[in-house]
């Protein structure tokens, strides 16, 4: 019973709760810049409404987008078109891609550095000293719990490309505003990449080797959420809003047990699969998941048959179907079938439908042992990981 819980942001979640963001933004000051992303948001009667409220309010509004997955790059230019704005408050809206870059600009506006000085594993890995403009996360898609953590998740692509976070406790928002009507026009392919991104976080914090009862509780609450919620919210996205509410809340519950204890296989092979190929970070874990669970637990029982984590497994096998399991094999095997279905179930593409080739897996294992790959249930070979990869080539 001996666990820390890092800083977290304060949540308002509900619907509406997007206009309570005038009122917010005024505990920082007059100056906001606003971070979405490529359009969805702002070609909404939301953007408009936003902009008249915080207008009403005397805000001063900058706005810049961020199409795609946000490169260092583009958070450094950014940061120098702004950074003699006198800017008070940042509010990043959209999905995962604008939260990391809004994350990472409000944390570089007052410091005058390239990100690239912080990035972990690329230069110099300096220590963050801030200041951090504050900053105000609103998500409108459910997935990524981008809100609640302390990482901005930036990628440059291609063969020699990375995908690394600028992560820091002086990076998590001050506020985190979560309001599931926004996701009301999300499509299908977005709501299954999305909500297996949530579900896999779910299921890796909980069998995290980092696991503590307070993000066992958190965790298991968000697997039922998505259990009750996400094939429904797939195949009736017009007719849903307790659906996408549930979903909501199952990824902001991933956010935050991510971010405290870790993740696993999935993660780790999402970072170097991101970097290298054009492949939503969703995408990736969903059509994963269900791959990386059925080798842990294979390898669990053959090498390490006492391994907690088969328990775990047990239990998430036990929420997620609703049912009783007579013994960890049972519940391994039913845990797997379920996630298989819903893969297929849901559409999920395989890796060769985004350019990735048999002779290039070993490239993908060999970048594979970030801080994700740490805190899995069980230390995976080369050969293994591989397996995964094999079986959704």
């Amino acid at each position: 019973m001996s666990f820390s819980i890092a800083r977290l942001p304060r949540i308002e979640f509900g619907a509406g709760a997007i206009n309570k963001l005038p009122g917010l933004v005024r505990q920082f000051g007059q100056t906001a810049l606003v971070v979405t992303g490529g359009r969805s948001f702002t070609d909404s009667p939301a953007w408009e409404s936003l902009q008249q409220s915080l207008q009403q309010q005397g805000i001063e509004i900058h706005q810049c987008a961020v199409a795609g997955e946000p490169s260092p790059e583009l958070v450094d230019e950014k940061v120098r078109a702004f950074a003699d704005k006198s800017i008070d408050v940042v509010i990043a809206i959209g999905g995962g891609s604008a939260l990391d870059a809004g994350k990472a600009i409000a944390g570089l506006l007052r410091v005058g550095r390239s990100v690239m000085d912080y990035l972990e594993g690329v230069g110099p890995e300096l220590d963050y000293q801030g200041p951090a403009v504050p900053l105000i996360a609103v998500p409108t898609t459910a997935g990524t719990g981008s809100e609640a953590t302390k990482n901005a998740v930036l990628s440059t692509h291609g063969q020699a490309g990375f995908k690394k976070s600028f992560r820091d406790d002086k990076l998590v928002a001050e506020y985190a505003v979560l309001d599931p009507d926004l996701l009301a026009s999300c499509p299908p392919a977005l709501i299954a990449a999305n909500g297996m991104d949530a579900l896999t976080q779910l299921m890796e914090s909980y069998v995290s080797i980092k696991a503590n009862p307070f993000t066992d509780a958190l965790a298991l609450d968000g697997l039922r959420a998505v259990r009750d919620s996400l094939l429904h919210w797939y195949e009736t996205p017009n007719d849903s809003a307790e659906y996408r509410a549930k979903m909501h809340y199952a990824a902001m519950l991933s956010g935050i047990t991510l971010a405290q204890c870790g993740l696993g296989s999935v993660h780790g092979l999402a970072s170097p699969l991101g970097a290298f190929y054009p492949i939503p970070h969703g995408v990736v874990c969903g059509t994963l998941v269900a791959e990386a669970t059925a080798a842990n637990i294979r390898i669990m029982n053959e090498r390490e048959p006492d391994n907690p984590g088969l328990k775990r497994y047990a239990k998430v096998a036990a929420v997620l179907s609703g049912h009783h399991f007579s013994s960890y094999d049972e519940a391994g095997t039913a845990l797997v079938a379920l996630l298989h279905a819903w893969t297929g179930r849901m559409k999920l593409p395989r890796l060769g439908e985004y350019g990735v080739k048999l002779d290039e897996l070993d490239h993908v294992v060999a970048h594979s042992r970030g801080s994700s790959m740490k805190t899995n249930p069980i230390v995976m070979t080369n050969d293994e990981i591989k397996s995964v990869l094999l079986a959704r080539l």
